[in-house]
Protein backbone atom coordinates (compact mmCIF):
# COMPACT_ATOMS: atom_id res chain seq x y z
CA UNK A 1 0.00 0.00 0.00
CA UNK A 2 1.30 4.02 -1.31
CA UNK A 3 1.79 5.95 1.72
CA UNK A 4 1.24 9.75 1.72
CA UNK A 5 4.06 11.77 2.10
CA UNK A 6 4.06 13.29 5.66
CA UNK A 7 3.88 17.42 5.02
CA UNK A 8 4.66 18.40 8.33
CA UNK A 9 6.27 16.93 11.69
CA UNK A 10 5.71 18.48 15.13
CA UNK A 11 7.65 18.12 17.96
CA UNK A 12 5.38 19.25 21.05
CA UNK A 13 7.46 20.13 24.44
CA UNK A 14 6.62 20.66 27.72
CA UNK A 15 6.64 22.13 30.99
CA UNK A 16 7.91 21.70 34.44
CA UNK A 17 5.35 18.91 36.39
CA UNK A 18 4.30 18.27 33.31
CA UNK A 19 3.34 14.62 32.75
CA UNK A 20 1.36 14.88 29.82
CA UNK A 21 -2.61 14.84 30.99
CA UNK A 22 -4.95 14.43 28.40
CA UNK A 23 -6.80 17.34 29.42
CA UNK A 24 -3.91 19.47 28.90
CA UNK A 25 -3.99 21.22 25.12
CA UNK A 26 -0.84 19.81 24.30
CA UNK A 27 -2.04 16.68 24.48
CA UNK A 28 -5.10 17.49 22.60
CA UNK A 29 -2.68 19.20 20.31
CA UNK A 30 -0.88 15.87 19.84
CA UNK A 31 -4.08 13.95 18.90
CA UNK A 32 -5.23 16.23 16.56
CA UNK A 33 -2.55 16.60 14.44
CA UNK A 34 -1.90 13.30 14.34
CA UNK A 35 -5.38 12.42 13.01
CA UNK A 36 -4.85 14.69 10.84
CA UNK A 37 -2.37 12.72 9.42
CA UNK A 38 0.93 14.48 10.58
CA UNK A 39 3.92 13.38 12.55
CA UNK A 40 3.74 14.54 15.73
CA UNK A 41 6.73 13.69 19.07
CA UNK A 42 5.19 14.44 22.32
CA UNK A 43 7.82 13.41 24.02
CA UNK A 44 7.83 12.92 28.16
CA UNK A 45 11.22 14.55 28.78
CA UNK A 46 13.06 13.09 31.44
CA UNK A 47 12.49 13.63 35.74
CA UNK A 48 9.82 16.49 35.07
CA UNK A 49 9.14 17.52 38.45
CA UNK A 50 13.71 18.07 38.83
CA UNK A 51 14.50 18.81 35.42
CA UNK A 52 17.90 19.00 34.03
CA UNK A 53 18.74 21.66 31.68
CA UNK A 54 21.93 19.53 30.30
CA UNK A 55 19.46 16.18 30.05
CA UNK A 56 16.65 18.23 28.71
CA UNK A 57 18.82 19.61 25.49
CA UNK A 58 19.89 16.35 24.80
CA UNK A 59 16.66 14.79 24.90
CA UNK A 60 15.80 17.97 22.28
CA UNK A 61 18.65 17.07 19.94
CA UNK A 62 17.17 13.86 19.60
CA UNK A 63 13.85 14.48 19.38
CA UNK A 64 14.97 17.26 16.85
CA UNK A 65 17.10 14.52 14.48
CA UNK A 66 14.03 12.81 14.49
CA UNK A 67 11.57 14.97 12.70
CA UNK A 68 10.72 14.52 9.45
CA UNK A 69 13.02 14.64 6.27
CA UNK A 70 11.41 17.02 4.08
CA UNK A 71 8.57 18.04 6.41
CA UNK A 72 7.81 21.60 7.49
CA UNK A 73 8.65 21.17 10.81
CA UNK A 74 7.17 23.08 13.64
CA UNK A 75 8.06 23.15 17.23
CA UNK A 76 5.58 23.94 20.08
CA UNK A 77 7.21 24.84 23.90
CA UNK A 78 5.28 25.41 26.99
CA UNK A 79 6.48 27.04 30.41
CA UNK A 80 9.83 25.29 30.89
CA UNK A 81 10.09 24.26 27.70
CA UNK A 82 10.37 27.63 26.35
CA UNK A 83 13.63 28.26 28.80
CA UNK A 84 14.80 25.12 27.20
CA UNK A 85 14.37 25.82 23.99
CA UNK A 86 15.90 29.52 24.29
CA UNK A 87 19.46 27.89 25.77
CA UNK A 88 19.35 25.67 22.81
CA UNK A 89 19.08 28.70 20.63
CA UNK A 90 21.73 30.56 22.61
CA UNK A 91 24.08 27.78 22.59
CA UNK A 92 23.52 27.49 18.68
CA UNK A 93 22.35 23.22 19.38
CA UNK A 94 23.09 21.82 15.47
CA UNK A 95 19.83 20.04 15.63
CA UNK A 96 18.37 23.62 15.47
CA UNK A 97 18.93 23.65 11.95
CA UNK A 98 16.37 22.41 10.39
CA UNK A 99 12.99 24.08 12.16
CA UNK A 100 10.76 25.90 10.19
CA UNK A 101 8.41 27.78 12.63
CA UNK A 102 7.91 27.94 16.26
CA UNK A 103 5.91 28.98 18.87
CA UNK A 104 6.56 29.58 22.23
CA UNK A 105 3.83 29.91 25.10
CA UNK A 106 4.22 31.20 28.55
CA UNK A 107 7.34 31.22 29.57
CA UNK A 108 8.20 31.77 33.24
CA UNK A 109 9.83 34.88 33.93
CA UNK A 110 13.54 34.52 35.31
CA UNK A 111 12.47 36.02 39.13
CA UNK A 112 10.16 33.29 39.28
CA UNK A 113 12.74 30.49 38.16
CA UNK A 114 14.90 31.63 40.64
CA UNK A 115 12.68 30.78 43.87
CA UNK A 116 12.54 27.08 42.58
CA UNK A 117 15.79 25.00 42.83
CA UNK A 118 14.31 22.56 40.74
CA UNK A 119 14.22 24.35 37.75
CA UNK A 120 16.39 27.93 38.80
CA UNK A 121 19.35 26.71 36.58
CA UNK A 122 16.77 26.99 33.37
CA UNK A 123 16.94 30.92 34.16
CA UNK A 124 18.96 33.15 32.31
CA UNK A 125 21.01 36.23 34.13
CA UNK A 126 19.44 39.65 34.22
CA UNK A 127 19.80 41.46 30.78
CA UNK A 128 21.78 37.46 29.69
CA UNK A 129 19.00 37.46 26.63
CA UNK A 130 19.18 40.84 24.84
CA UNK A 131 22.88 41.08 24.93
CA UNK A 132 23.33 37.51 23.33
CA UNK A 133 20.91 38.79 20.81
CA UNK A 134 22.27 42.19 20.25
CA UNK A 135 20.81 43.39 17.32
CA UNK A 136 20.96 38.72 15.22
CA UNK A 137 17.74 38.09 14.71
CA UNK A 138 16.59 34.60 15.92
CA UNK A 139 17.56 31.45 13.82
CA UNK A 140 13.64 30.51 13.04
CA UNK A 141 10.11 32.22 12.46
CA UNK A 142 9.06 32.57 15.74
CA UNK A 143 6.00 33.86 17.66
CA UNK A 144 5.54 34.71 21.47
CA UNK A 145 2.19 34.07 23.23
CA UNK A 146 1.09 34.38 26.77
CA UNK A 147 -1.77 34.91 29.08
CA UNK A 148 -1.93 39.04 30.24
CA UNK A 149 -2.34 37.43 33.89
CA UNK A 150 -0.07 34.96 34.21
CA UNK A 151 0.94 34.48 37.61
CA UNK A 152 4.58 33.34 36.76
CA UNK A 153 5.22 36.44 34.39
CA UNK A 154 5.37 39.36 36.91
CA UNK A 155 6.83 41.34 34.58
CA UNK A 156 4.75 40.58 31.63
CA UNK A 157 5.50 38.53 28.82
CA UNK A 158 7.15 41.51 26.89
CA UNK A 159 9.43 43.04 29.43
CA UNK A 160 10.88 39.67 30.66
CA UNK A 161 11.53 38.01 26.69
CA UNK A 162 9.54 40.15 23.61
CA UNK A 163 11.98 42.78 23.95
CA UNK A 164 14.77 40.82 24.64
CA UNK A 165 14.36 39.00 21.63
CA UNK A 166 12.94 41.61 19.31
CA UNK A 167 9.80 40.01 19.66
CA UNK A 168 5.91 41.51 19.63
CA UNK A 169 4.56 38.89 22.15
CA UNK A 170 0.65 38.16 21.78
CA UNK A 171 -1.56 38.89 25.05
CA UNK A 172 -4.50 36.53 25.61
CA UNK A 173 -6.78 37.96 28.00
CA UNK A 174 -7.48 36.19 31.18
CA UNK A 175 -5.29 32.99 30.02
CA UNK A 176 -3.13 32.60 32.95
CA UNK A 177 -0.36 30.52 32.38
CA UNK A 178 -2.25 28.47 29.63
CA UNK A 179 -2.26 25.59 31.45
CA UNK A 180 -5.09 22.95 33.04
CA UNK A 181 -5.60 25.28 36.08
CA UNK A 182 -6.69 28.08 33.50
CA UNK A 183 -8.86 25.79 31.82
CA UNK A 184 -6.72 25.30 28.70
CA UNK A 185 -7.42 21.77 27.62
CA UNK A 186 -8.74 21.92 23.91
CA UNK A 187 -7.31 25.31 22.38
CA UNK A 188 -8.51 25.66 18.68
CA UNK A 189 -6.42 28.06 17.77
CA UNK A 190 -2.82 26.56 18.12
CA UNK A 191 -4.27 23.76 15.78
CA UNK A 192 -4.72 25.96 13.15
CA UNK A 193 -1.35 28.06 14.22
CA UNK A 194 0.16 24.06 13.33
CA UNK A 195 -1.43 23.79 10.43
CA UNK A 196 -0.54 27.92 9.24
CA UNK A 197 2.11 30.14 10.88
CA UNK A 198 -0.04 32.99 10.12
CA UNK A 199 -3.31 31.79 12.16
CA UNK A 200 -4.44 34.14 14.98
CA UNK A 201 -4.27 32.82 18.55
CA UNK A 202 -6.59 33.70 20.24
CA UNK A 203 -7.95 32.34 23.61
CA UNK A 204 -10.06 29.39 23.85
CA UNK A 205 -14.23 29.36 23.72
Amino acid sequence: MTTGRITRSCLILHGWQNHRPEGHWQHWLADRLAGLGHQVTYPQLPDPDDPGLEVWLTELARHLDGLAAGAERVVVAHSLSVLLWLHAVVRDLPALAGVDRVLLVSPPSGSVLAGYPEVAEFGFAEDALGRWRAGRPLPHPTRLVAGDDDPYLPEGVQAAYGDPLGLTAELLPGAGHLDLDAGYGAWPSVLEWCLDGEAELTVRA
